[in-house]
């Protein structure tokens, strides 16, 4: 009795599972489309740049339905073929990341999840990668601006800013979520203050260029808690994941009625990392089949997902990696531990357990191997380690050293 009833919670969940959904009639399944409209964000009913459970739903679907997504990049159309570094210097932080939507998905309610499943991505024709001063991996050793500007097509991204490598295409949604609930909301906000009063790196609501306006712009009616899309939280959002490509189904929780789903910042290649700040940025249209799982927020509490083969057809069929462990200049504090105990760390050449100090360490010897040994620059080099360079936590047990490895893909090179 005692062995069957260790395993009731268990079968009860498998039983509750395979009865979740709501299922529709695939007669009736239809297509919905949200395409962008005007030349930004901010002329775009259809568009936004924050998260909060007060702005509107701009289209709706029933579950079973496609949902077809227009979408902008990541800093909603500010850099073409003709910028430069300087116009990467004057970029709008503020108006990271456009968001199309929010969806809302009828019979959904706070504590289902929403089951999306990726479809197509169309990429646009023109990308872009940057390199932000005072943002990404290395920011303390990359200060200066930096662009690289891509040609795409359905197979690879090239670039006159980097001859001789050819960037395949791997395109995923980087941003993709549901909207918080008002609790969740002031649980993010209320974690997110006490770490930058810590001296956290976060970046707090900024109500200028806050869309939509009359809910989180200057004078809208939650300017301090419409929450900047830049971090990923419990609803998804910037998640950067490179493995959610086309076959992959996203599990999302539900925290508001219809869940209110948005999609953007699609990239067309990414290392897993996107170490420079930016992989390769662009518009696209993104399709995506919608339903509903009903209950399982209680187990899916924030994103899972799941897939078949894709993951394999992501592996490059040639690599050279590099790797690295938690070690460093004595003397020296990262950035990403400035707001700790500097005093302690400073002088330590070694931090005990660090995945982050890994992968720092892995990061660095791969571009200084592709400046060697491919006489890349080093801001060209950093960029190719953000878009076509995966950094794999390799070891987590033998202290103190963990160990990350950096994995690239040797197919972007003509030779």
């Amino acid at each position: 009795m005692a062995r069957t009833s260790r395993w009731l919670p268990w079968l009860s969940l498998a039983a509750f599972t395979l009865s979740l959904g709501v299922v529709a009639d695939p007669a009736l399944a239809k297509t919905v489309r949200i395409p962008k409209t005007g030349a930004k964000c901010g002329d775009d009913q259809a568009c936004h740049n924050r998260w909060h459970p007060a702005i509107k739903p701009a289209a709706t679907a029933d579950p079973g339905d496609t949902v077809v997504f227009g979408t902008r990049d990541a800093f909603d159309h500010t850099f073409t073929r003709n910028s430069t570094p300087a116009d990467v210097t004057a970029a709008n932080l503020n108006l990271v990341h456009p968001l199309t939507g929010p969806l809302f998905v009828n019979g959904a309610e706070a504590g289902d999840v929403l089951a999306v499943t990726i479809g197509d991505i169309v990429p646009d024709k023109f990308g872009y990668t940057v390199i932000v001063p005072g943002f990404g991996f290395l920011r303390d050793l990359f200060p200066n601006p930096h662009i690289v500007r891509w040609d795409l097509t359905r197979s690879a991204a090239t670039s006159p800013d980097m001859p001789g490598v050819k960037v395949r295409f791997n395109g995923f949604t980087g941003t993709i979520g549901t909207a918080p609930g008002p609790k969740e909301t002031d649980v993010m906000f209320q974690r997110e203050d006490a770490l930058m009063k810590a001296g956290g790196f976060v970046l707090p609501p900024e109500p200028k260029d806050a869309l939509p306006k009359d809910v989180c712009g200057p004078t809208g009616s939650n300017k301090d808690r419409c929450l900047r899309t830049i971090p990923p939280r419990e609803n998804g959002g910037n998640m950067d994941v490179k493995q959610m490509v086309k076959g992959t189904t996203l599990l999302l929780p539900c925290f508001v009625k219809g869940c209110l789903l948005s999609i953007g910042d699609v990239h067309f290649a990414q290392g897993d990392g996107e170490v420079s700040g930016t992989a390769i940025e662009m518009d696209a249209t993104v399709s995506v089949k919608v339903a509903v799982r009903k209950g399982l927020a209680a187990f899916v509490r924030q994103p899972h997902f799941e897939g078949g083969d894709q993951l394999k057809r992501l592996e490059p069929a040639k690599f050279y990696a590099t790797v690295g462990f938690p070690i460093k200049e004595g003397g020296k504090v990262t950035p990403y531990h400035q707001y700790l105990d500097g005093v302690r760390i400073g002088p330590l050449m070694n931090l005990s357990e660090d995945v982050t100090l890994a992968a720092r360490d892995s990061l660095l010897q791969m571009i200084e191997w592709l400046v060697r040994e491919k006489k890349l620059s080093r801001e060209q080099a950093y960029v190719l380690c953000s878009v076509a360079v995966d950094l794999r936590i390799s070891n987590l047990v033998d202290v103190p050293n963990f160990a990350v490895t950096s994995i690239l893909d040797l197919g972007v090179f003509d030779k």
